[in-house]
């Protein structure tokens, strides 16, 4: 390299952002992920014996999804080609595979393709770059955040070997910024930079395990804090939130994230615990949920895993809804919680959930039997000819307003549905049908 273009390069990182310069080099300044990159795992001893096939990275943002490719390209001294799923198209993948198949033949040197966020290539798209994966014609490696088993067709997910990224620690975002803080040729350490340990401790905790989220934060904070009369910038913990504005929250509406809160939300008030249904209450709405999707949700609960037991749960449920649609968000949030801490606290009861589902099995798989006679009404003369309506007994007629008669088909006289339990109002239920049935 000359001293023009290294002049120019220098010009370029210099003007990239801080989290871009602070990237590893080498793995020795990789942080986290030891799961998968600690020294004699499986990932990390292929890479280095460049024996690599292609593989995906799921994890979330900021977690070194990005960096890891880029240290691959680097051990294997592979050429490294990178595309974004959401601006490359097919002619872009074709115009790769023109260029390795080149490169391949002249120097016999490997192309990585790095595809970020690869979950948003359609079917057409991963099925172009299928056959150059599996003859080995490019490497690749592909960055997620999505569930590969649901956004990576199942032919190219077969050729990939899937490595799951987790979130960074405080303890190792923190190891970032002190990094970031003191190296003098990548970060801020010609800066001189003074971060207080509260600030420090803040600004770890707010990056919700996003190294990204960390050193963009600080690197706003150092611009907008000139030095001091002793040559030094002190960040506090005033300045580090006013640069993060606001939390950074772990949440896609139509993610994993979504699917997984709501699946807490639901189990935290199935076990009754109010404390940490409020919890991921709070983690869906603040983070721009769909108030209404909750309150379907929870409108579902109150049927499912209260149900007799409490019947009025899902009169609060509804009426948590109607509070919604009513008066709108954020005044909502509250009609929200009243009905998460109302089904929490509710005793529990899946007898309904489970009635329908014997009900329904019955109904898909057995012979669908005529009503019983006595249970049409005969509107016609000719009706009551054929003995509609004959036999019926009114059950007011009766003393207690019951009677005991048949409503079941013939095949399934007898059958019981309805199994009540012993939580709640079921217990007032369970005692009213022993007493009918004479049991």
């Amino acid at each position: 390299m000359g001293l023009f273009e290294q002049e120019e390069r220098q010009e370029q990182e210099a003007a990239m952002p801080l989290a871009a310069r602070m990237r590893p080099r080498r793995f020795e300044e990789f942080v986290g992920q030891e799961h998968i990159l600690g020294p004699g795992r499986a990932l990390r001893r292929t890479i280095e014996a460049d024996r690599l096939g292609s593989f995906l990275l799921w994890g979330p943002p900021g977690t070194g999804k990005t960096t890891l490719a880029l240290l691959v390209a680097e051990v294997t001294h592979s050429q490294f080609v990178a595309l974004s799923a959401v601006t490359a198209g097919v002619s872009d993948l074709r115009r790769v595979v023109e260029d390795a198949q080149k490169l391949r033949r002249a120097t016999g040197r490997r192309t990585i393709l790095f595809i970020d966020e690869i979950h948003r290539f359609n079917k057409a798209q991963q099925d172009a770059i299928l056959p150059h994966v599996e003859r080995g014609v490019v490497t690749l490696i592909g960055a997620t955040t999505e569930n590969p088993s649901f956004e990576v067709n199942s032919a190219l997910l077969s050729r990939c070997r899937v490595f799951t990224l987790r979130p960074l620690t405080e303890e190792e975002v923190e190891v970032i910024v002190k990094r970031a803080l003191t190296d003098q040729e990548r970060g801020l350490g010609k800066l001189n930079v003074e971060l207080a340990p509260e600030a420090m401790e803040a600004l770890c905790r707010f990056a919700n395990g996003d190294a990204r989220v960390a050193l963009n934060a600080l690197e706003m904070a150092v611009s907008a804090t000139p030095p001091g009369s002793d040559g030094k910038r002190y960040l506090d913990v005033e300045k580090i939130l006013d640069a993060l504005q606001q939390r950074s929250l772990l949440y896609d509406k139509t993610g994993d994230q979504h699917y997984d809160i709501i699946s807490a939300l639901h189990k935290s008030l199935r076990g009754s615990d109010p404390d940490a249904g409020l919890y991921w209450l709070g983690r869906m709405l603040e983070a721009g949920e769909d108030p209404l999707y909750i309150a379907r949700r929870l409108v579902r609960f109150a049927s499912e895993d209260v149900g007799m037991a409490d019947p009025q749960a899902l009169v609060v449920a509804m009426a948590g809804q109607q509070a919604v649609h009513f008066i709108g968000m954020p005044e909502g949030n509250l009609a929200l919680a009243e009905v998460v801490v109302y089904l929490a606290t509710a005793p529990k009861s899946n007898s309904l959930y489970a009635a329908y589902s014997r009900v329904r099995e019955d109904v898909l798989t057995t012979r669908n039997d005529p009503v019983p006679l006595h249970l049409r009404n005969p509107v016609t003369p000719l009706m009551k000819a054929e003995g509609y309506g004959k036999g019926y007994k009114y059950a007011h007629d009766f003393e207690g307003h019951y009677v005991e008669q048949q409503n079941l088909p013939d095949r399934l006289q007898g059958k019981r549905y309805y199994l009540p339990s012993d939580q709640g109002h079921e217990l007032v239920i369970a005692e009213r049908l022993k007493r009918w049935r004479g049991e």
